[in-house]
């Protein structure tokens, strides 16, 4: 089971989750009990200025909440955002209007906006553990606000936002009250800003890139309209990701990112003298080779389990006796685990380029991921510093960056899917773009990300069942990156080049 957690808690998104129930969420206490108090609406409006795509740009920041309200108008909910809105790039209604946010679930959108999008960002070091504070927030010359206003939300139970008045947790923490929560939210944006007719898109990280899709079919459905979906580190199908008896769709999934893992720490036997190609490569294997000698299972003869079991090591670096005696079968967390074992040391799952000491070496699994300790702590810090400070929002209350209570509580299930090793919303995407057949898609991917790897991703939205005119709507760009692409300079460069032209 704590594998399981592992594999579901975001980085965006994002940290290590202890255990995961797989049960319905628990009753509210005292169900019976007076309503929670309703705080009123507020805001803080600023304006500033900050260099994005080589040129200064003014902007307004509104950073405020916003009630949620039941089918009998009572309050249910209290959602804070914080809403980016740039002056002088022409009208207001007309420019693209973006809503993004990370993932968990559980987790708030600190992440995606003061890493990805937003206009000022921390600075973190790339590939390894970033110093204590003080840290420092500087103009992000990679924002998207050149391209798209931009409103951050933060979920239910994350960030400030939390339940008040006739709301339960059981209202919010499931897929979908999730996302109808978010579409209110969207619905009640729009409305009360004149956002109408502007262009609108999502942008979800992680567990955001689930719920993105689950928001594109509820929006369609409620008569709003979207232009595109950008998806960063996408899980859609979580039985790509989670390995357990009679699924094996995750250990070929995940081979050509943990290809590239082994590459960047020099653990393979040859060197790849070119890297997307030699992906290339494992990303034939996998799919061929690999794919049908775990389809048959005990009928694998031994001289062909020897031969794939030297193609695995040379495509990972791990030893062919380890590879052999786990039955071709090594789950991601054995992975990072024993990647660097003969150092002691394990590989970030959010990250695999971060490394550090494994804190029990003889374990089958690491204990702490090194790439989310890496960064998590400035992210943190910076956040709540920058929402008081810059953006004027008061408050004592303490800013969930990751809530383990909305993680440990959430309902995943959908009809009869029960278990998150069960959970998948490709449909959801299918049925919005088969309604909608403007809608466009980008996938953004981090190739050293072992929480959603590309392969996965590009499984599930080769798998959609759409028509073949509209699979050429899905776009798919790549990063020497992990999870949280943006934490490497270059990457995020690349990303903000790709999403300019996704959004023109």
């Amino acid at each position: 089971m704590h594998h399981l957690a592992r594999i579901m808690f975001l980085a965006s998104i994002l940290a290590l989750v202890p255990a995961l129930t797989t049960a319905a969420p628990a009753p509210d206490p005292l169900p019976s009990a007076l309503p929670l108090p309703v705080p009123k609406e507020e805001s803080a409006i600023t304006h500033h200025t900050a260099r994005i795509g080589g040129r200064e740009i003014s902007y307004t920041a509104t950073a405020g909440t916003v009630l949620l309200k039941n089918d009998k108008d009572e309050a249910t909910a209290s959602v804070f955002y914080v809403a980016y809105t740039a002056e002088g790039l022409g009208a207001t209604a007309a420019r693209p209007v973006t809503f993004a946010y990370n993932g968990g679930p559980g987790g708030s959108s600190a992440l995606i906006h003061l890493g990805a999008f937003g206009p000022r960002t921390v600075v973190t070091s790339n590939g390894e553990t970033t110093p204590p504070p003080p840290y420092t927030v500087v103009d992000n010359e990679d924002s998207l606000l050149d391209k798209s206003d931009l409103v951050f939300i933060d979920a239910v139970g994350t960030g400030f936002s939390k339940i008040v008045g006739r709301g339960t947790a059981k209202d919010f923490y499931g897929v979908d009250g999730d996302g109808k929560a978010f579409a209110q939210f969207i619905r009640r944006y729009i409305t009360t800003n004149d956002r109408w007719n502007s262009p609108k898109y999502l942008a979800g990280e992680s567990y955001g890139t689930t719920r993105s899709v689950v928001l594109s079919k509820m929006l369609q459905d409620d008569g709003i309209t979207l232009n595109g979906i950008t998806l960063i580190s996408t899980v859609l199908g979580f039985p790509t990701l989670i390995a357990q008896s009679g699924n094996d769709l995750p250990y070929w999934l995940y081979l050509p990112s943990e290809a590239a893992v082994a590459a960047y720490h020099h653990k393979l036997p040859t060197e790849p003298g070119n890297l997307p190609a030699f992906l290339q490569t494992v990303r034939a294997f996998a799919s061929g080779q690999y794919l049908h000698a775990l389809a048959l299972g005990a009928a694998l003869s031994s001289a062909d389990r020897d031969a794939i079991a030297q193609q695995l090591h040379a495509d990972t670096g791990l030893p062919v006796d380890y590879i052999v005696r786990s039955h071709l079968r090594i789950p991601p967390e054995r992975f990072e685990k024993e990647l660097l074992g003969s150092d002691d040391k394990t590989v970030g799952r959010y990250d695999g380029r971060f490394s550090t000491f494994d804190v029990d070496p003889v374990g089958d699994s690491a204990d702490t991921d090194p790439s989310s300790d890496a960064v998590f702590g400035a992210f943190t810090a910076a956040f709540n510093q920058y929402v008081r400070d810059e953006l004027h929002f008061k408050s004592d209350a303490k800013y969930e960056f990751l809530s383990f209570d909305v993680n440990s509580q959430w309902d995943w299930k959908r009809g009869d899917h029960t278990r998150p090793s069960a959970l998948d919303v490709a449909g959801d995407l299918r049925d919005a773009m088969t309604a909608n057949p403007y809608l466009r898609v980008f996938s953004a991917n981090g190739i050293y990300d072992l929480a959603t790897p590309f392969f996965a991703t590009e499984y599930s939205l080769t798998h959609l069942g759409i028509a073949p005119e509209l699979q050429s709507h899905i776009t798919y760009g790549y990063y020497p990156a992990g999870h949280m692409i943006y934490i490497n300079p270059a990457a995020h460069a690349a990303l903000k080049h790709d999403l300019a032209a996704f959004y023109r």
